[in-house]
């Protein structure tokens, strides 16, 4: 059997990452996570992808309300082992328990500057120049 030649996630890697996502939402709406940083901030889980063996995922949150993210994402990792631990319930199908890393999702920063270059004065008097032209 030949081995697809794109870097595309698999649809077993998409299917996992998003059990992983529900699973690390769930252990941080219940609050078993024993921290001040963590508990005072409400953290939202968008994506987690997961490596081609199934044994490391990479979660990409974003902490609501906090200025520095950076803060959050540490506590986030320190923690990393125990919230591991704490997915046991609901993967258990699983074969092994991914190692859990914690990443700043920075897509919302991406949308916001593309919005902002798309509202611009320059970009809207290019294309109402486009709109006289038809």
């Amino acid at each position: 059997m030949t081995r697809p030649t794109s870097s595309a996630p698999s649809q077993r890697m998409l299917r996992v990452g998003e059990q992983v996502r529900a699973a690390i939402t769930q252990v941080l709406q219940r609050g078993e996570v024993r921290d001040d940083i963590i508990e005072a901030t409400v953290i939202s889980v968008s994506e987690v992808r997961m490596s081609p063996d199934l044994k490391i995922a990479t979660a990409y949150v974003t902490p609501l309300g906090v200025s520095d993210h950076s803060i959050v994402i540490e506590a986030l990792n320190r923690h990393a082992k125990f919230i591991r631990g704490r997915l046991g319930p609901q993967l258990r199908q699983m074969k092994y328990m991914p190692e859990v890393r914690f990443r700043d999702d920075t897509s919302f920063d991406n949308y916001k500057k593309i919005d902002e270059l798309l509202r611009s004065p320059e970009v809207s008097r290019d294309l109402d120049g486009d709109n006289d032209d038809q």
